[in-house]
């Protein structure tokens, strides 16, 4: 017989196990929540999770998936109908293991299982992530009015309008170097004739 490489098998055999299993995962989306050995429940959370991923992705073909390990159509209809769109925004970790003691007769450790059916709560980001996004946000702002282009009179009608302006400060410019070239020669004559009176 092979060495099972998942822990010991349970059950008689192979294929008791996966009845087993199969039967514990209907009963989980069955109740919601049931009450198994901690062994049985770590089998059973890795088979339970991927058909509920199987039920988020809602095509026929991965029904006929679950349909092949769950044999009953009902809770198949109960987990694709009901239960994936409560887990359609969790990216996995839909069951939760929750230790419960020993089990009186044998000291066998008790656990229970149950389906994360919460709303998805999301992280809070950190100063440095929400900043780089805000300027992310701004950029394509500020770039969106540049990119819209004038109809060709308006085009014209700025572009003289820029002309005249410059055409303006040219001569402020001009009349400006003129008025300081003045005042220097009103200091230098008021200085000449400051010399002459001493």
């Amino acid at each position: 017989m092979p060495t099972p490489t998942k822990g010991p098998r349970l059950g008689g055999g192979p294929a008791h196990e996966r009845l087993l299993l199969a039967n514990l995962a209907a009963a989980l989306f069955t109740h919601k929540s049931i009450k198994t050995t901690e062994t049985k429940a770590k089998r059973l959370r890795p088979i339970a999770e991927r058909l509920i991923t199987f039920a988020k992705r809602g095509d026929l073909h991965a029904r006929r998936r679950v349909l092949a390990v769950i044999g009953d159509k009902s809770v198949v209809h109960e987990l694709f109908t009901e239960i994936a769109p409560l887990v359609e925004l969790r990216e996995g970790g839909y069951t939760r293991i929750t230790k419960l003691g020993f089990r009186k007769g044998d000291n066998a450790s008790m656990v229970q299982i149950e389906l994360v059916l919460e709303p998805v709560n999301p992280k809070p980001k950190s100063a440095k992530k929400t900043a780089a996004a805000a300027k992310a946000d701004e950029k394509p702002a500020a770039a969106a009015p540049v990119a819209e282009e004038a109809p060709a009179e308006d085009a014209a009608t700025e572009t003289a309008e820029v002309e005249e302006a410059a055409a303006e400060s040219t001569e402020s410019v001009e009349n400006e170097t003129v008025a300081a070239e003045t005042a220097d020669a009103d200091v230098e004559a008021a200085a000449a004739d400051e010399a002459e009176s001493k």
